[in-house]
């Protein structure tokens, strides 16, 4: 018999966001997405131009999540949709597509608040760049995070700059250092997101992040495969044969390997990662992300292992 360290779900194995949330607000809580129409500086010119060469924004917007539909009417669609089909009672506003503190903080004020102004909202996750965090973000969210629950999402990918550079990402590895030490200790979760696939990457450079990861005290993380949708340069690469994706067996072995090294207080809010079938060019596993989820999750218990079990302490 295996003793696993509280955080850790003693049937899954690891410490997801869904069962920290339900411990922490008493009930069923789901993310909800909304689109709030920002741009993003590796795109307008700022940083760059073009984005990452694996960006399709469409590939996880809903038809009812787009930028000319105001943000009560996408929250309600998608507070409606989680209700129904999971039973959820309370709710966080994912600010998710493209760079999301990128603008004034007099706009940010606004779209926070009309947020958090719905009665079942308990708080907000913001999905941003850590080139795009000014101070002032950063004083809005820690202020608002004094009286509501805030999710900082920093888009990582690696740590290593050489590949940073070759997809395009438009900062550095320093600058996201720099992000987390002013964000820290400010009252917010910080999650961190992460994909490991890239070209000329290793399993044992990619696992270096999960140390970073401890080193930090990141307190949650996104993981998933790099994958090449419809109308991106990454997409073209694949058909130069430039861009080979991994076997589904070397992402799921990798997976486990990085929730074994990283602390069982770090929550875990994705594995893996999809696109519409239409848009989809590749890996091509066909899988959903359930499916996926418990591929990983299945490892670890072949294994007889479990989140944070190579790393001592909690």
């Amino acid at each position: 018999m295996i003793h696993l360290p509280a955080a850790v779900h003693p049937e899954i194995r690891i410490n997801s966001y869904g069962w920290y949330l339900r411990k922490r607000f008493g009930c069923r809580v789901s993310k909800v997405n909304v689109d709030a129409g920002f741009t993003c500086p590796n795109r307008d010119g700022s940083r760059g131009t073009g984005g990452c060469i694996y960006c399709d924004n469409s590939s996880f917007s809903p038809e009812s999540t787009q930028s000319h539909i105001s943000i009560e009417a996408q929250m309600l669609a998608g507070m409606d949709y989680h209700r129904r089909r999971f039973g959820s009672q309370k709710f966080i506003i994912y600010f998710q597509k493209f760079t999301n503190t990128y603008d004034s903080v007099e706009r940010l004020q606004s779209l926070y608040s009309r947020a958090l102004a719905h009665p079942d909202v308990v708080g907000i996750s913001v999905g941003t760049r850590p080139d795009a965090l000014s101070d002032g973000a950063i004083e809005l969210l820690a202020g608002i995070a004094r009286e509501h629950y805030v999710c900082l999402e920093l888009g990582l990918q690696s740590m290593d700059n050489e590949i940073l550079a070759g997809i395009n990402r438009g900062h550095t590895f320093e600058e996201y250092l720099g992000a987390v030490s002013r964000a820290s200790g400010r009252g917010m979760d910080i999650c961190t997101h992460l994909i490991y696939g890239f070209p000329g990457e290793s399993r044992a450079g990619f696992l270096k992040s999960a140390d970073m990861i401890a080193s930090l005290g990141i307190n949650s993380v996104k993981l998933h495969q790099l994958h090449a949708v419809k109308g991106t340069r990454l997409a073209e690469m694949y058909g130069r044969g430039e861009f080979v994706p991994l076997a589904m067996n070397e992402y799921v072995a990798a997976a486990a390997d990085f929730l074994e090294l990283i602390p069982a207080s770090v929550t875990v809010q994705r594995l893996y990662g999809s696109a519409p079938l239409q848009i989809r060019v590749a890996p091509e596993w066909n899988l959903k992300n359930n499916q996926m989820w418990f591929a990983v999750l299945n490892e670890l218990k072949r294994r007889n292992s479990w989140q944070g079990s190579k790393r001592f302490g909690p």
